[in-house]
């Protein structure tokens, strides 16, 4: 064993072949005695290396020694000591990339010798030569400015250089939206898909998608006709930096974020209608169902994640023919068609839980004032959109095979039902039942294609005609 002098960490050799490091890295605060951490290695020099590095790190967080220390390790000590426990996890992660991705360049400057000019031409080779955007930069500098903050305030450094630092300007990306055309596409599309009723009530209450899916039954006020939001899901980023990413229930993006949005009746009733496709759901998994609470659930009742989600609402856009729209595009879309009727900012503002009016005004353009819940009516017409005229009947599948005692009828477009007939057209006829019935759902099947049927070699494939769409 290789042993220093105290608190200077010492290496040994284990059994297994590997070095192992050990430190005094601080104060253990509810023993009061020290604290001491243990690293691994391959090899003596490996294991050097990480003393060296663990005592330097040690040192300074003990002596506040502001001649060497250099920016990427101040960086790297403020986000886990003061940063871990105060920001939101999503926000914690940005800033470690910012760290790990951009500062990255000018870690190995001593803290000291940072200066405005330094920073300054960092911003300006990011957005010149990495194309970032303003607002990423924007980001980047507010990272920084924290961190550097706490610097000034610990002794480390007289001045915050990023006071002096300019953000460049440029244009900023101009927001994404369907035009009036396009969403009556979609919200057509959506009638004939089993989660479309959620792209509609983005069309008319501008969710962002974590708080979609985070939406749970007991945010739905179907008394007041309210959603109350409270919470978003995503998936993130560990704390620990590793390759590793957990589902994450949070608070909304800011305290702005927490906030009650008025729905149209239409919206509400199919809400209530989907509780029906919940409880069917769960009929059918029987003992493998969860009661998640959550509105938006798979067949088993389990939340459903942001990415999987944008999967099945890209699929509706490609059965809609239109292109492939990010998903904040429908949040963009409603606050545009809100400005367009005459809902004034403050409403606007409050509605789509921005931090203030005037990003709303910068945003969307100003409108006229009135009460929120009176100015959300004028959505209403929009979330059955796509219930407009056009004659066109689907054509559905049947599978036909004689067998003994008459027909056997399979329409794979109704969970695989099979019907046993004696004679052929009543077995038609009942299938034509069963499609009507079908046709009060809450959202009409995508006929089957024949290319997919698995038909025997004694049956054959006809076809029958239901749900009477209108355009």
């Amino acid at each position: 064993m290789s042993r220093r002098g105290t608190n200077e960490g010492s290496i040994r050799k284990r059994s297994d072949g590997r070095y192992e490091v050990r430190i005094t890295t601080g104060i253990d605060y509810k023993t009061g005695k020290p604290k001491r951490a243990s690293f691994y290695a391959a090899n003596k020099e490996g294991a050097k290396a990480i003393l060296q590095k663990e005592i330097y790190k040690t040192r300074f967080l003990q002596t506040n020694d502001t001649g060497t220390v250099t920016l990427g390790q101040w960086l790297d000590e403020w986000l886990e000591m003061y940063m871990k426990n105060s920001l939101k996890q999503s926000t914690f992660i940005s800033y470690r990339g910012y760290i790990k991705n951009h500062f990255n360049g000018i870690s190995d400057i001593k803290l000291k010798e940072l200066t405005i000019k330094v920073i300054q031409g960092l911003y300006n080779y990011k957005y010149e030569v990495e194309k970032l955007s303003p607002k990423t930069i924007k980001n980047m500098n507010n990272c920084l400015h924290k961190a550097l903050s706490q610097a000034q305030k610990e002794g480390l450094i007289l001045n915050n250089p990023c006071d002096g630092a300019h953000i460049p300007r440029g244009e900023y990306k101009e927001i994404e939206i369907f035009t009036l055309e396009e969403q009556k596409k979609l919200v057509q599309e959506s009638y004939r898909h089993r989660y479309g009723l959620f792209i509609r009530l983005v069309f008319v209450t501008g969710l962002r998608i974590g708080e979609l899916v985070g939406l749970q039954w007991q945010d739905i006020d179907f008394i007041n006709s309210c959603i109350s939001v409270k919470r978003t899901l995503n998936r993130l980023n560990t704390y620990s930096g590793e390759k590793k990413t957990e589902i994450v229930l949070d608070t909304p993006k800011s305290k702005n974020s927490v906030r009650v949005i008025p729905i149209s009746a239409g919206a509400l009733d199919d809400l209530k209608k989907w509780k029906g496709v919940q409880q069917k759901d769960k009929e059918l998994a029987s003992v493998a169902y969860t009661d998640s609470g959550f509105v938006v659930t798979n067949e088993l009742g389990s939340y459903i994640e942001p990415k999987t989600f944008r999967d099945y609402y890209h699929k509706m856009l490609e059965k809609a023919g239109l292109k492939r729209f990010t998903f904040h595009a429908l949040r963009h879309t409603f606050a545009t068609r809100a400005t367009e009727r005459g809902m004034d900012s403050k409403t606007l503002s409050v509605i789509m839980g921005h931090y203030s009016v005037a990003f709303t005004l910068d945003t969307y353009t100003h409108v006229l004032s009135s009460h929120k819940k009176e100015e959300i009516k004028v959505m209403d017409d929009l979330y059955s959109l796509g219930m407009c005229k056009r004659s066109e009947k689907l054509m559905y599948p049947i599978i036909v095979e004689k067998n003994e005692d008459g027909y056997s009828l399979t329409s794979p477009d109704l969970e695989e039902m099979t019907i046993n007939v004696h004679d052929l057209e009543t077995g038609v006829e009942k299938i034509k039942d069963l499609l009507k019935e079908k046709s009060n759902d809450l959202y009409i099947p995508e006929p089957s294609k024949i290319e997919d049927l698995k038909v025997p070699n004694s049956g054959w494939v006809m076809f029958v005609s239901a749900f009477q769409v209108e355009e």
